[in-house]
């Protein structure tokens, strides 16, 4: 089994490379071996072959790491399978392997060129790199040689060493742990609000932002399981509440539906102001894209290629808006600022009705946590006290209050609701207010950009006829 990453780095190639064949890490460089260059010049070839292709900028170099269990792999083995690792995913690529053995577990290091120095293709690392190519060859290379690996089948999502070695030893983890109680919440729930009241009875806190976050109580950090699973988002929570969980279950149905809303059918019209300007910019970058202008472009655009999906985005919302000029622009911001300014008074009236409540919604939260510890301490288990003190004060303080516990449920599943709510309509707010800046900050950039390539088009043009 070995659990892989790749770093990218754009400098300290001499670094990496005396780091990998550090001799107190690799038995005095026994545990080494090179592709496509020598050891002791690795970092002057490399060098060499980035001259040689004129590609001296960007990234430098990357570094893959393979951890292997503990006691499973021979650093012999370890080698073996990290060279085969580099014939088979980089040839071409200059590579220095290091098998380090300063630590428990047994782990491999290689350093590679970001310039291949046959083609003088650079290399470009992504998540379907990792998972399609790094991954799949370095699993497959662990059962050819008798290995386990951390993920059957297609590897779909990343395991930390960690995480698979609890689960390995039939150990809970905390994701474990957080996604089951989870699902349990989102079954239960008859919305949002109520979810989170759940998860609260629970014992755990969240954390309302841009990701929603979770943590027991104690922990330190929070978790975000929305990163991994698009189900365990605030949009997909709230989708999956209303009636659709089974079916997202069973494969039938995406967690959030992919396709955008109907648009009935408009005439196309005649663009002017900013909604002509993103015409014809996205038209100049799509030539571009396609290589059908002179290879000769700027840095800048280059790089405004790969952001073509957000110049998009941007002139759909120009023209769901209806802003052509930057007197619309002005009137649009304005009123997002206001909306702005009224969803945070309400949404800090919510707030405040909160902190006033809080005790006794920490209080309802603790009764249906520490339910369990009572019970514990009431059979006589020692060790349950604390939690049993904390038990009573919380069973107290909702006597004292005279509210009943099914009314503060209700009502704190109601205002945890609306505090959601609010808070959606702010990031949908907060991001208009972005695009509004980005594109007064762009149009100017943009003007310029048709300009000068028009002009050397027009050079081109006319150079071309001359030699004719």
């Amino acid at each position: 089994m070995a659990v892989t990453k790749i770093l990218a780095r754009r400098g300290g190639l001499a670094q990496a490379i005396a780091y990998v064949v550090n001799g107190d890490k690799t038995e005095e460089q026994v545990l080494t071996a090179a592709q496509g260059c020598s050891i002791k010049s690795a970092c002057a070839e490399m060098q060499d072959a980035k001259i040689r292709w004129n590609k001296t900028d960007g990234v430098q170099l990357y570094h893959i790491i393979q951890s292997f269990r503990p006691g499973e792999i021979t650093p012999g083995l370890a080698l073996e399978i990290a060279q085969e690792f580099v014939r088979e995913h980089l040839p071409g690529y200059q590579a220095v392997i290091g098998i380090h053995t300063d630590r428990e577990h047994i782990h491999a290091h290689i350093v590679f060129n970001s310039v291949n120095q046959l083609t003088g293709e650079k290399y470009h690392s992504n998540a379907r790199s990792y998972y399609q190519q790094i991954r799949a060859i370095s699993d497959r290379l662990c059962r050819e040689h008798g290995l386990s690996v951390i993920v059957q089948g297609e590897p779909a999502r990343s395991v930390s060493y960690i995480e698979w070695l609890r689960q390995s030893k039939g150990q809970p983890t905390f994701r474990s742990m957080l996604e089951a109680d989870l699902w349990d919440a989102i079954r239960d729930a008859n919305d949002l609000g109520h979810f989170f009241l759940l998860m609260e009875h629970k014992g755990y806190e969240i954390h309302h932002g841009g990701r929603l976050g979770f943590r027991l109580r104690g922990q330190e950090r929070y978790q975000y399981p929305g990163r991994r699973d698009p189900l365990f988002t605030e949009d997909g929570i709230r989708t999956a509440i209303q009636g659709n969980l089974e079916q997202i279950e069973a494969g039938l149905r995406p967690v959030l539906p992919a396709r955008p809303a109907y648009q009935p059918y408009r005439k196309h019209p005649k663009y002017s102001g900013f909604l002509a300007l993103y015409v014809h910019y996205l038209y100049l970058l799509g030539k571009i894209e396609k290589r059908q202008y002179p290879p000769r472009m700027t840095p800048h655009l280059r790089q405004a290629v790969m952001r073509f999906e957000r110049y998009q985005a941007q002139f759909a919302f120009l023209r769901e808006n209806d802003i052509t000029t930057p007197a619309d622009m002005a009137a649009f911001e304005q009123r997002t600022e206001e909306t702005l300014g009224r969803l945070t008074k309400q949404r800090t009236l919510l707030n405040v009705r909160k902190k006033k409540r809080q005790p006794l919604y920490a209080a309802l939260a603790d009764v249906e946590a520490l339910e369990p510890s009572r019970a514990l301490y009431e059979e006589g288990l020692t060790g349950m006290e604390r939690e049993f003190e904390q038990y009573m004060k919380a069973v107290k303080l909702l006597e004292d209050s005279g509210v009943p516990r099914e009314v503060l449920k209700k009502e704190k599943a109601e205002l945890y609701e609306q505090l959601s709510e609010v808070n959606r309509e702010i990031r949908a707010e907060r991001e208009k207010r972005k695009l509004c800046r980005e594109i007064c900050q762009q149009t100017p950039v943009m003007e310029q950009d048709i300009q000068k390539t028009e002009e050397h088009q027009k050079e081109v043009r006319e150079h071309e006829h001359r030699r004719r």
